[in-house]
């Protein structure tokens, strides 16, 4: 089996370069998500991308992070939100899924596990940087939380078994309420893994194409979507412009790549041509890859 690796957004390349060594070592794949998403996860640099520690924390100046892991066969799955004062919140997740009699489990009950499991709660002030507390005193003065690129750190890795499994980490809303669980930890709206489906770029542009559909041009919201088969092959669709990073076997190094807003919606003209509305740029409708292949899609929204 080709192993491979696909991530969220440009600052996901050092984990999937972690992750493409620790396959070539034999890892497994829900190792590898921990352990490659752990190092961006408890990286303050990081933290301005939404993520772990240097994650910009919530109203009362608290970071709390929302994380969750799922295997395609045979579907297991562990999440924690609103978790405090733990830099790699996915690596307790993971913990959820291997050891806990629940699939998730949400602030102080995700504090008293990660406990039990020998995790140090670290005071908030360790979780915070500068740039983050500088942001949280400026919330206070306007009550405008601030504009963001990207809000979820997410890794789909298959190894060299064909055991495919995705990680989503994310430190939430920038100065959220109290408590709020957002979209990333929950299956089937931040993450899913399945061993059966579509192809992966069917499965993404189906998705995107249906909420287009249902919200209309004007309504559109920022979503998007990467997939990943079991033969290693990676699809994408999005509203907006979606940088991610891909490496599957026999690659020297990892790709950056770019999936630009797709036919949601589109108007055609005499040359079997679409145009974009978002960023009116042509497609080619002939190009669209629609094989039936089995998949496991991450969904950031």
């Amino acid at each position: 089996m080709a192993a491979a690796v696909v991530g969220t957004w440009a600052f996901s390349l050092a984990a999937v370069d972690k992750a493409r060594l620790l396959l070539a070592t034999g890892r497994g794949a829900s190792a590898t998500v921990q352990e490659a998403m752990a190092e961006v996860e408890n990286d303050k640099e990081t933290g301005c991308f939404v993520v772990g520690r240097g994650g910009f924390p919530n109203k009362a100046g608290v970071v709390q992070c929302d994380a969750a892991i799922m295997e395609g066969l045979p579907g297991r799955f562990g999440a924690v939100a609103a978790l405090p004062g733990i830099g790699i919140p996915l690596t307790v997740a993971r913990m959820v899924m291997d050891k806990s009699d629940h699939s998730m489990l949400v602030g102080g009950g995700a504090v008293a596990f990660a406990k039990e499991q020998g995790f140090s709660i670290e005071d908030n002030s360790d979780m915070m940087t500068e740039a983050g507390l500088a942001a949280y005193e400026e919330f206070l003065r306007s009550r405008k939380s601030p504009s963001k690129n990207h809000d979820t750190l997410g890794l789909i890795v298959l190894d060299q078994e064909g055991n495919i499994t995705v990680g989503v980490s994310t430190s939430g809303a920038p100065f959220k309420d109290p408590g709020r669980v957002g979209d990333s930890p929950l299956p089937g709206c931040g993450l899913y893994a399945d061993s059966r489906g579509l192809s992966p770029t069917d499965a993404c542009q189906s998705v995107v194409q249906d909420i287009c559909n249902r919200v209309g041009k004007k309504d559109i919201f920022e979503i998007g979507l990467i997939a990943l088969n079991m033969k290693g092959e990676v699809g994408a669709a999005s509203t907006v412009p979606f940088p991610y990073t891909f490496w599957a076997h026999g690659m020297e190094t990892v790709e950056q790549r770019q999936s630009c807003p797709q036919i949601y919606p589109v108007w055609f003209d005499a040359r079997s041509k679409a145009s974009c509305w978002n960023c009116q740029v042509n497609l080619d409708l002939k190009v669209l890859d629609l094989t039936m292949l089995r998949y496991m899609m991450f969904v950031h929204v």
